[in-house]
């Protein structure tokens, strides 16, 4: 026997450590860049590759989700992710590929442990109803970002320099956990709830999601917040250390270890907030809902989770305002001051995802897996794109500006164009739904848009 907070547990436990083992290669940048002599440059790729594989595999793991069962397919995550940080211990070249050519690809494996998270979102989805789901699913997504932190905080503590004995020891840990997931986890609530999702996950009702512009807007504010979390994961070490070097060996910290754990501590500010704050977003997107808090009159105030929108468009905005305040304060020189900043930018974060999840299980309840795969997946192409514009800009605080200016503000125009419609957005897209659906349409009326 089980129920629904056994479920939640487990799916938060597996997703904590497969944060931790997708970060804990940029909680060791400074070293492995020390170890195999990699420029600035290099180091943003190397952070970048951490998300490589997250835009396909969360799509295709969503959709397994529906069609296999959450728990079968956080199993094999798992599973696998942990044998490959296993052997990325001791990597060697292999043929006309380097040591660090070799530890390169295996980490990037390591990191799609990331494609998870859709996983757990649908399994949470099958468990508890409407009117809890946004704080479900903000406990669970917010408990389990906290492993980017605690990588970043913890893990150049336990190890120091030493990244091979990392990642041995939390590869290890995660095929005990893949065990434990396989043993103890069920899909969904009932066995209808399953077998509902099981049905819809043809190609039509996948490519109906996908051309959803109601999806597309979501997945472009989970690309502002997620994707934007993932990336600042990755590049934050690297950015403190370069960044602000000389304000850090005046604390004291001198050496690649004590600047890499002192960076490591800045950076883990943002990823506890960004996760810690995320189950409050949920209940504030739940609290919005029971008030009926439509505040934006350019969006729809009719659809019954129209005040989940309005709360999401709130954090939309706070995100942009907080980039920009990063870039003022790096051009200004004041660690102290950014790191407050950093703090504040954590918290908008986490209004941002958990106001993402707390839509997506409501607007596409009968193909959660599906649909979170998509919006969860497409948008961690942030985590790529951004520290590539962080680490190729001449000065390195001017990036967050321009991610703001150049990506926020056209993501947030088309998210006000697309939540509009006063009539079901699942109506309008490319194609109708009668098109994708067939008699499975959502409403009974609706032509090609």
């Amino acid at each position: 026997m089980t129920n629904k907070i056994e479920q939640l547990i487990l799916a938060t436990v597996a997703f904590f450590w497969a944060f931790l083992m997708w970060f804990s290669t940029a909680a060791f940048s400074p070293s492995i860049g020390e170890f195999y002599g990699l420029t600035t440059g290099q180091l943003a790729l190397l952070a970048s590759s951490a998300i490589w594989l997250a835009p396909p595999g969360r799509v295709l793991a969503g959709w397994a989700a529906d069609r296999l069962g959450a728990h079968n397919v956080f199993t094999i995550i798992l599973a696998y992710s942990g044998v490959v940080s296993i052997l990325s211990a001791s990597a060697s070249g292999i043929g006309f590929l380097s040591d660090f050519e070799v530890l390169f690809v295996e980490r990037m494996v390591v990191a799609s442990a990331g494609i998870s998270f859709v996983v757990g979102i649908q399994h949470v989805a099958q468990w508890f109803d409407e009117h809890e789901i946004g704080t479900a699913e903000g406990l669970y997504a917010g408990t389990g970002n906290v492993g980017a932190g605690v990588g970043a905080l913890l893990l150049p503590r336990l190890y120091g320099t030493n990244f091979s004995d990392a990642f041995l020891h939390l590869g290890i840990v995660a095929l005990a956990i893949a065990v434990v997931y396989k043993w103890r986890g069920q899909p969904a609530k009932d066995r209808a709830t399953a077998e509902a999702a099981k049905a819809n996950t043809s190609l039509g009702d996948t490519l109906f999601v996908w051309t959803r512009f109601a999806a597309i807007a979501l997945m472009l504010g989970y690309a502002m917040s997620f994707g934007l979390e993932i990336a600042m994961n990755s590049w934050l070490p690297s950015y403190y250390a370069e960044g602000f070097d000389g304000a850090i060996a005046d604390l004291g910290f001198t050496g690649t270890a004590a600047i890499q754990t002192a960076a490591g501590t800045f950076a883990a500010v943002q990823s506890f907030n960004a996760s810690l704050f995320r189950p409050f977003s949920g209940y504030m997107s739940d609290l919005w809902q029971r008030k009926g808090w439509t505040p934006y009159p350019m969006l729809s105030t009719t659809q019954e989770y129209s005040p989940r929108v309005h709360w999401l468009m709130t954090a939309l905005i706070l995100i942009t305002l907080a980039m920009v305040a990063l870039t003022l304060v790096g051009l200004a020189g004041l660690l102290p001051a950014s790191v407050v900043v950093l703090a504040i930018f954590g918290i908008t974060v986490s209004f941002g995802t958990g106001g993402v999840f707390a839509i997506v299980p409501v607007l596409f309840e009968d193909r959660p897996g599906t649909a979170s795969g998509f919006i969860g997946g497409i948008s961690t192409s942030g985590g790529i794109v951004y520290p590539l514009v962080y680490g190729y800009v001449p000065n390195i605080h001017v990036g967050y500006a321009v991610v703001a200016l150049v990506f926020f503000v056209p993501f947030m125009l088309f998210y006000v164009w697309a939540m509009r419609y006063e009539e079901d957005p699942r109506e309008h897209g490319i194609g109708s739904a009668r098109r994708w659906l067939g008699s499975k349409s959502p409403t009974a009326t609706g032509g090609d848009d």
